[in-house]
């Protein structure tokens, strides 16, 4: 038999997409192309299709706690990737798990409404994330809609929402791509009071999984050692790069195709 150096662990907290394209899917995917093993706990189940969600069930407080603590008790876990969380009560569990990995660095991706406009989570998630989540999170990577929610400013720019979420959390990565300009401006805003802005080509159409992708493939470059700002920068590039080849297999919006075409 032949024995491997195991790859560095993931463990996810997302929900689940029928479609393949955002939630837990995503997420083994894009964890497994940065040479990472995901280990997924199931948050939520949603009915969803690559236009749109329809409707979301939150899973049982105490399964999601078993689930993660059968992983957590079985093998080392080197970063916490999270994504749909759904429901206040899911935050505070999340929580919970968080406290139980110890030092394991937490990416929280904010999963708070789908690309097509659909809501997946319930109004007081953005409120509670931001109080009792983003303290425990090495680094939240919103996008402007998302980091809008949890800042209680409809309008606010990227800047002014990152004001208000720096009080709550250490690093932050605002995402582009949400209003007519022709570049996507990242703006990664660090515990030290640094601020990188990196520039990408604005790619044509919509895209169903991309911040799924995006905080995946940067939870496992810090799984694997890498600095905030280097990890930060090849997971964009990463998901760049899964947009430009992402396929169209249903009637709504792309999905990234996270692995290379062969």
């Amino acid at each position: 038999m032949n024995r491997h150096n195991s790859r560095p662990i993931v463990l996810c907290l997302s929900g689940h997409d029928p479609i393949g394209g955002a939630g837990l899917q995503a997420d083994i995917e894009a964890i497994a192309a940065q040479q990472c093993h995901a280990a997924p706990a199931v948050t939520a189940l949603t009915i969803q299709d690559t236009a749109n969600v329809s409707d979301f069930r939150v899973l049982d407080h105490d399964w999601i706690i078993a689930q993660a603590r059968a992983i957590l008790n079985d093998v080392p876990v080197a970063a916490i990737k999270l994504g749909m969380l759904g429901s206040g009560s899911m935050v505070r569990t999340a929580c919970e798990v968080i406290h139980m990995a110890s030092s394991a660095p937490v990416v929280c991706d904010p999963v708070l409404r789908a690309e097509g406009g659909g809501a997946l989570g319930e109004d007081d998630v953005g409120y509670i994330l931001r109080e009792e989540l983003l303290p425990l999170a090495f680094i939240a990577t919103p996008n402007l809609p998302e980091a809008r929610i949890m800042a209680e400013l409809p309008d606010g720019t990227a800047d002014q929402c990152a004001a208000v979420l720096l009080k709550y959390c250490k690093n932050l990565l605002i995402t582009g791509g949400h209003g007519p300009e022709s570049q996507l401006h990242n703006r990664l805003y660090m515990q030290d009071g640094s601020f990188h802005d990196i520039v990408q080509q604005r790619l044509p159409g919509k895209y169903h999984g991309s911040g799924c992708t995006l905080a995946s493939a940067l939870t496992g470059r810090l799984a694997l050692g890498e600095a905030l700002p280097g990890a930060v920068q090849s997971a964009l590039d990463y998901t760049w790069r899964t947009l430009r080849d992402a396929e169209a297999p249903g009637k709504g919006q792309y999905i990234p195709r996270r692995f290379p075409i062969a």
